[in-house]
Formats: structure tokens, C-alpha cells, sequence
């Protein structure tokens, strides 16, 4: 079987297949063996598992994929891989390609009787285009997975595993961090894509929390308040808030002064749980506004 990250190997399956890297899909392939093989070290990958991959390009991934794991499902946009794919991977029987927009499946039904059975993990080489809507889809899903390995744009990954203070924290950090941990594994150079991309990549892993670590009366309060914070970065807390939320500035300077928490302060200074006080506190005045 030969090695699909060899560029030689790349171009010659693409010439083949009159093929080119379409840019709609954000198609960069892979050209380093190593590479590949650290992601699926980083996923802890082993011989029970289920894999569901996202965007299977011509399978590089997927193929070392089904050395180590138990079953593969791979979800693949692109319509004129697919018969790439089944030529590629001719070899590897534990892996079954479906075609389809990954923000648009039913990961349950092609996951079928196998999901439950098996533990499932997500790995994959990610579009940058798409990387919030389908991480940020994974994490408020109900889908049972025990982990998450992507590789995605590098500024991206720095603001999901974001700490207060810095200037990569921001909503994207509070949310992802709200669901499960974020770790960051590696960086990965630009130079070992086909076609280079013109920023380097990281591989992060997220393992999704039995139950959110924060607790809320209401989340979507919660994150109306985190989003708020973080609109007018240069803003101090409570200016952020009276401008973006419909509460009296009065109410939200009594809700900080109960939280014991500086109105001159900037969002990108609280941490999760100083932000849950914040929504709880103005849930508890709504509450009791009502009565």
C-alpha cells in the first residue's frame, strides 16, 4: 500500500483522476508521514475504538487511521473523492466512507449500532473555513465521544485553550473551555501541506466533560453575558454590558458590587466561573423583578 502523504503519490492520483485542490473546501493535503502519526498518538487511538474522521481528502489520515483503530467512518464533502477513496483505501476493510456535509449528517445514524458499543473519538485534518461551527457543534451536541483531535489554523487553536489575560482568551476560549479540556498538543509547519497554506496549523485535543464545570441558571444568559464582554475588547465590564445587553446600567453595577467583582475591569480579565456569577446574579434580579 503505498504512502499517501508522498507528493509524488499526491500529484500522480490527482493527474489521474483530472483532479485539482479545490479551494471552496479548503484542501490541503498532508505530506508528512510523522505528522500523521503524532495526531493519532495525540488522539490515544488504539484497536477498540470507533474513529469518525472528518474530510477524508484522498485518505491519508484515514489509512494510517485503520492500522490503529477498530472501525473508521469518514465523512467526506468533496463528491469526486470518493471514487479516489475507494481506490485508495481498496486495502483497509475496517473503514467505511460516507459522503456528506459534516454540519449537515446525522452522526448517529451513520455511526449506527456501533456508536455505544465502541469507544468513539473525532479526528481530523480541519477545514479552516469551518473549524468553529463544527468544533463548537461537537461539544453542544449530546453525541457520546470521549475525545476530540483536530488540527486546525494555529491563531485558532491559541484562542480555544485561551487564558484570561491574554490576548487569545475571548468568548471562543470561555465556550470551548465551558464543555470539556482543551490541551494543545503541537504546531505543525505549513510547509509539510500540498498546496502550502500561508499560516501554520496546531493539533488540539478536547476531552468532553461529563457536565459542564461551571454551574448556571441560565446558559443562555451565560454566554449572552460572555459575548457581551468581549464585543468592544478596549471597553471596561460595565460599559461592555450596559451597551450590549438590554439591563440598566444601575443593575448591572448592584449585580457586580454583590459579585464583588470591579465594574472598571475588562471582560478579557474574568474567568469563566467571575462570569457566571455575573449571569446568575442577573438571572436572580430578573427573578425576582417578577414577583
Amino acid at each position: 500500500m503505498e504512502k499517501l502523504t508522498s507528493p509524488r503519490v499526491i500529484d500522480t492520483i490527482l493527474r489521474k483522476n483530472n483532479l485539482h485542490f479545490n479551494k471552496r473546501f479548503g484542501q490541503n493535503f498532508l505530506t508528512d508521514e510523522n505528522i500523521v502519526r503524532k495526531i493519532i498518538e495525540a488522539a490515544e487511538v488504539d484497536k477498540e475504538d470507533l474513529i469518525l474522521e472528518i474530510g477524508s481528502g484522498i485518505g491519508t489520515m484515514t489509512q494510517v487511521l485503520s492500522e490503529f483503530a477498530k472501525k473508521v467512518v469518514s465523512v467526506e464533502i468533496d463528491r469526486k473523492l470518493i471514487p479516489v477513496l475507494k481506490e485508495t483505501l481498496a486495502d483497509c476493510t475496517n473503514v467505511e466512507i460516507v459522503q456528506g456535509d459534516i454540519l449537515k449528517t446525522n452522526i448517529r445514524k451513520i455511526l449506527g449500532d456501533d456508536l455505544g458499543k465502541m469507544p468513539l473519538k473525532i479526528v481530523a485534518n480541519l477545514p479552516y473555513y469551518v473549524t468553529t461551527p463544527i468544533i463548537m457543534g461537537f461539544l453542544e451536541s449530546d453525541l457520546p465521544f470521549e475525545t476530540m483531535t483536530f488540527m486546525i489554523q494555529k491563531e485558532v487553536g491559541e484562542r480555544l485553550c485561551g487564558k484570561p489575560g491574554t490576548k487569545a482568551y475571548g468568548s471562543l476560549s470561555i465556550a470551548a473551555q465551558f464543555y470539556s479540556d482543551v490541551t494543545i498538543d503541537f504546531n505543525v509547519p505549513a510547509h509539510v501541506f500540498m498546496p502550502k497554506p500561508k499560516v501554520d496549523s496546531i493539533v488540539v485535543s478536547f476531552k468532553k466533560l461529563s457536565q459542564p464545570r461551571i454551574q448556571l441558571e441560565d446558559q443562555k444568559l451565560f454566554f449572552k453575558v460572555v459575548k457581551a464582554s468581549f464585543l468592544n475588547r478596549r471597553k471596561t465590564l460595565i460599559n461592555g454590558l450596559t451597551m450590549n445587553t438590554d439591563y440598566e446600567k444601575e443593575t448591572i453595577l448592584q449585580v457586580l458590587e454583590d459579585c464583588g467583582i470591579a465594574p472598571g475591569i475588562r471582560g478579557e480579565m474574568l474567568t469563566g466561573s467571575e462570569f457566571a456569577k455575573i449571569a446568575n446574579g442577573l438571572f436572580a434580579f430578573e427573578e425576582s423583578a417578577e414577583c
